[in-house]
């Protein structure tokens, strides 16, 4: 038995997965809250002191950092998933689910997708 025929690798690399999540749910939350704020600062320009260029360059920062935080998740999981067929058959966890860590960053990407939808839809109308 080799030092990498252990299960402990296939959880280092599920960690690694779920620090990536993290990192994607930071940018696409940072991005919500960058194109909010434009939004906000919209509606409070009550003396018309704030150039509208501004929201409209809040919402695209926004925008760009949610579909960072999208392909971050997507990227992730697909290195992943490359990750495991690499991988002995000592080296993953009997009867282990191995789909649920994946499974969640394909959610998140989906969401992000949805979030950008959202907001731009918003514009438009």
């Amino acid at each position: 038995m080799s030092y990498l025929d252990d299960p402990r690798v296939y959880f280092a690399a599920e960690r690694t997965l779920l620090a990536w999540q993290r990192s994607a749910v930071a940018f696409i939350a940072l991005g919500f809250v960058v194109e909010r704020f434009g939004l906000f600062m919209r509606y409070l320009n009550l003396s018309n002191q704030i150039n509208p260029i501004h929201s409209a360059i809040s919402a695209f920062i926004g925008l760009m950092l949610i579909l960072l935080g999208t392909f971050i998740s997507l990227l992730s999981a697909i290195q992943h998933k490359r990750f495991l067929k690499s991988l002995s058959s000592q080296e993953i966890p009997p009867s282990y689910s191995l789909f649920m860590a994946p499974l969640i960053s394909y959610l998140l990407c989906i969401g992000g997708v949805l979030m950008m939808g959202w907001i731009v839809s918003g514009f438009v109308i």
